[in-house]
């Protein structure tokens, strides 16, 4: 498996590129050796950072109809900015997230379920030692 340390050799401006960036090489890795958990796993980090990012406020109004926004571009709202420290919190969720439903898996008999969800459990948590 590929190691994404020398992918943040340097931290630049904006670790939430950087990190997709990385991400995104590793995911194109891991669709090349067709390896499925990997996948899985590098493709909800991308889509939590995302999500993440997501702008908290309301969206903007702009008129009398029902509170539309008018115009073109009216409704566009800038995307928060994460730093290093909140994307790895966001990736520890997804750490715990899985971590919670191999229990639940393993508990509801479906052990091969659990050791695929513990798999990737592996791969976020290798993400999170290797930065």
């Amino acid at each position: 498996m590929r190691t994404l340390a020398a992918s943040f050799t340097s931290v630049s401006e904006q670790p939430a590129q950087s990190w997709r960036e990385s991400l995104r090489g590793a995911l194109l890795t891991a669709r090349k050796e067709r390896d499925a958990v990997r996948v899985s796993a590098l493709r909800s980090a991308l889509s939590a950072i995302d999500n993440a990012e997501t702008p908290d406020g309301p969206a903007p109004r702009a008129g009398a109809i029902a509170d539309s926004a008018m115009g073109l571009g009216a409704a566009e709202v800038a995307r928060r900015t994460l730093t290093d420290a909140e994307i790895r919190t966001v990736i520890r969720a997804e750490v715990d997230e899985r971590v919670e439903a191999a229990e639940q898996l393993a508990s509801a008999g479906r052990p091969e379920r659990a050791a695929d969800v513990r798999a990737e459990v592996a791969v976020l948590t290798g993400l999170l030692e290797d930065v």
